[in-house]
């Protein structure tokens, strides 16, 4: 029976405080990636090897998408954007493991994810215009779009984390109920489908943070997802 996705099991009590199973499997992934960055980046080499040229290769990658959103030095948001974009992957692909249910297809964790994409916006916004600055940029073009715009900056936000819970969630419960009528052989295909809709899912989430905190810095408005370049655009059902 698959349990629903608003209702979370305790793995273990740690005094008055119940911990449940997203927030290990959060812990687990937060690890994973912490071991993985020392590893990867303790010996670093003029000739890279396998290993260290696919880490350039990604950071370079990486900083190009940020100077084609916002202009100036991509290390101010490669860390921010780096780490949302390889933990929601590692999330995603979490219900490889036996057993376990990435925590992504939960709205706490999305919610968390979003909240951090909406401090990240209001505080380099602020940086980079100043407080009057950034409360200006509320009234832009006009001061009667003061109240959508400020709508606007919640919604988006909100919308953010339903799109990647939704998505989430839904490949999970895809693959358990084909999983619970044909067996384990019958699902791989659809296991390999999840796997390529939790990478795109991850790279959108990490692409529209990135719009967002790039509108606050920029001071060009709340931006439209539709007025996004067509290739960030993709979706999966």
């Amino acid at each position: 029976m698959i349990e629903s996705p608003l209702t979370m099991t305790t793995a273990f009590t740690f005094g008055p405080l119940a911990v449940t199973w997203p927030v290990v499997v959060t812990w687990g992934v937060m690890a994973l990636l912490t071991v993985g960055s020392i590893l990867a980046t303790r010996r670093l080499s003029t000739r890279p090897g396998p290993v260290q040229a696919v880490i350039e290769l990604v950071v370079e990658t990486l900083d190009g998408e940020i100077q084609a959103t916002i202009p100036g030095d991509p290390a101010r948001f490669r860390a921010l954007i780096g780490t949302l974009l390889l933990f929601v992957l590692c999330a995603n692909w979490s219900s490889l493991v036996p057993g376990v249910e990435p925590p992504t297809a939960h709205l706490e964790t999305d919610a968390a994810l979003a909240a951090i994409v909406f401090a990240a916006g209001v505080g380099w916004g602020i940086r980079a215009q100043g407080l009057g600055g950034w409360l200006a940029s509320f009234a832009r073009p006009s001061w009667v779009m003061i109240p959508l715009n400020l709508v606007e900056q919640v919604t988006r936000h909100f919308s953010l984390m339903v799109r990647l819970f939704g998505n989430v969630m839904s490949g999970v419960f895809v693959v358990g109920i084909v999983l619970s009528l044909a067996g384990l052989l019958v699902p791989i295909p659809l296991m390999a489908l999840d796997l390529l809709t939790g990478a795109v899912q991850a790279y959108i989430f990490a692409t529209l943070a990135l719009v967002f905190i790039g509108s606050a810095v920029t001071g060009e408005g709340p931006p439209r997802e539709t007025a996004a370049p067509a290739s960030r655009q993709k979706d999966t059902p």
